[in-house]
């Protein structure tokens, strides 16, 4: 495994619950039940919630960000395991054992909260101010790329046809991005509910795919205004038939993802950057009500101000993470070695 101190929470039995089950001697060996990670996975959560709200920004790029992706993958996937352990009298407590649930119970508090309360102010906020919106979260797609290349291990692509299949990888998840962003935009008033099923099914994909936007597949398929308007209103009739169209994607695509993850880490982080790189097409700021682009209008000042604000929003929280996962693994690993010489005979 990679030294990199940003690589390392990615890997997916890097931590407890992600491969192996923690040890039942040491049932902090992550520090994950601390006051302090707990209230930042609630953070993380939130986070994630806004990015679930704006069309053009991935919840799977903040989780990237913030250093929980691989966990976040391999939690959800533990717990989409234990249904079908029920159903077939397999072991369904060692998959629940095998669940972070110290960081997947408050990711989904944060984002929950944020989610219901913000909903129709991010509606608001991107309806009316589309070019100041754009610019801040091109900014933060941007800088954004940069992240899945630290998750690479060193020496990954030292080889020659690494690098060549790595750059192949890039420009085609690159112009997969270009190409779905690029399609017109129409908005739907009374959607089917059969609709509503399929588009939540796709869409969750997006929450834990890097660079891929779930607000703007439902924006590009005319369902982002009616889905936001039905969290602002609590309409339990469509977010039921959305959350089940959700969990069937999920449980369809969150298991091939994990294993993406675990046997070809360093093509799919590529691929991430090259999803991130391809869907700043959906942000530039100056575009018409179908998504066309324009040329630079008048208010630039304004939007260069807020691209570099996104920029740096998003380099100071990777900067952080990075801070604070040396930190943490530091501690961690004087832990265990005090519990190791104490235990000695």
């Amino acid at each position: 495994m990679s030294t990199n101190p940003t690589t390392a929470p990615t890997q997916l039995s890097s931590s407890p619950g992600h491969g192996d089950p923690a040890d039942p001697a040491d049932p902090d060996a992550d520090g994950s039940r601390r006051p302090r990670a707990v209230a930042a996975n609630v953070v993380r959560g939130a986070l994630i919630g806004v990015a679930e709200t704006v069309p053009g920004v991935s919840g799977g790029t903040v989780a990237l960000v913030s250093g929980i992706y691989g966990r976040l993958i391999g939690s959800v996937k533990h717990v989409l395991d234990i249904p079908r352990m029920l159903v077939t009298r397999g072991d369904w407590r060692a998959s629940g054992r095998q669940v972070d649930w110290w960081l997947l119970i408050p990711v989904c508090l944060g984002m929950a909260v944020t989610v219901f309360s913000i909903a129709g102010v991010m509606e608001s906020f991107v309806t009316d101010q589309p070019v100041a919106s754009r610019a801040l979260f091109m900014g933060m797609i941007a800088m954004s790329v940069v992240v899945p290349f630290l998750e690479i291990e060193n020496g990954a692509l030292s080889r020659r046809p690494a690098r060549l299949r790595a750059v192949g990888v890039f420009a085609a998840a690159a112009a997969v991005a270009f190409a779905l962003t690029s399609l017109p935009r129409s908005e739907i008033v009374d959607p089917p509910l059969i609709l509503t099923f399929g588009a939540a099914a796709i869409a969750v994909c997006a929450l834990v795919l890097p660079g891929v936007s779930g607000s703007f597949f439902l924006l590009v398929v005319g369902m982002y205004a009616p889905t936001l308007a039905a969290v602002d209103a609590m309409d339990i009739r469509y977010l039921a038939v959305f959350a089940l169209g959700a969990l069937v994607g999920l449980m369809s695509f969150v298991r091939a993802l994990e294993w993406l993850l675990a046997n070809h880490h360093t093509l799919a982080m590529v691929a991430a950057a090259g999803l991130l790189s391809g869907s700043l097409r959906a942000l530039w700021p100056w575009q018409t009500d179908d998504g066309g682009l324009l040329g630079v209008g008048d208010d630039w000042p304004v939007a260069l101000l807020l691209l570099t604000v996104g920029a740096a929003v998003v380099a100071v929280v990777a900067l952080v993470q990075r801070r604070l996962y040396t930190a943490d693994a530091s501690a961690a690993d004087a832990e265990h070695r005090e519990a190791r010489y104490s235990g000695a005979p």
